[in-house]
């Protein structure tokens, strides 16, 4: 079954900068800018004003669309917030280093930019 309009909208928030050009999303934020091709998603998105509380909003649709297309829509936003909270708070990742019969030996080089691995699958050197 295809409906015939599905939409969804977020709120952009303040201090974030979002152009929409040919299914191209780019934000910009304190933190720096980025970027997210969306051409491969059957989806139209917009930049709306709200009339009542004038807050810039993102607007995606899709128009005769299946369930699957239907459910592109919300994964499209979700990767949006994702470019938004990465241009306003940022990430951090954590790396665990974990092994298990062989005893591996690490250690960080070249100013913390790099780790180097030894006696990587039981090799003694």
């Amino acid at each position: 079954m295809k409906t015939i309009l599905s939409s969804e909208t977020m709120d952009i928030p303040d201090g974030v900068k979002i152009k929409v050009h040919a299914k191209i999303i780019e934000v910009e934020g304190p933190r720096g800018k980025l970027v997210r091709n969306f051409k491969h998603l059957n989806l139209d998105f917009q930049l709306i004003k709200d009339e009542a509380t004038g807050q810039r909003k993102l607007k995606i649709e899709a128009w005769f669309g299946t369930r699957k297309t239907s459910a592109a829509i919300r994964t499209a936003l979700s990767h949006v917030e994702n470019l938004i909270t990465g241009v306003t708070k940022g990430y951090r990742y954590k790396m665990r280093f974990v092994y298990a019969h062989f005893p591996i030996n690490a250690s960080i080089t070249n100013g913390a930019k790099s780790i180097e691995i030894r006696n990587f699958l039981g090799e003694k050197k």
